[in-house]
């Protein structure tokens, strides 16, 4: 089972990461999924695979920013019976201290 339980300040980190996503999408007219979608990846993994340094991560420049919530979109297994990251993609905003997915 998925845990799904952040506490009220990353609940709050990850949602404006979310509307960074998105907003990010919007400025360059291309196709974006809903605001949920970039919260439940980042919660997914910051909650069950990887713990990520969210306020980093949110304060990252655009580059950096984008690689890892959109390299989370983009090699997320979402099948809530083998949750993880695919072909060894790691967020450069994961924290050190705690070991990735394979």
């Amino acid at each position: 089972m998925i845990n799904w339980t952040a506490t009220p300040e990353d609940k709050e980190t990850i949602t404006k990461i979310a509307q960074r996503a998105v907003a990010m999408l919007e400025a360059e007219g291309l196709k974006r999924q809903p605001l949920t979608h970039y919260m439940m990846d980042i919660a997914a993994v910051h909650l069950n695979i990887q713990p990520l340094r969210l306020a980093d991560l949110l304060a990252a420049d655009d580059f950096n920013f984008a690689h890892d919530v959109f390299g989370i979109g983009r090699h997320l297994n979402r099948d809530e019976n083998d949750l993880r990251l695919l072909n060894c993609f790691l967020p450069r905003f994961s924290k050190h201290d705690a070991p990735a997915e394979a």
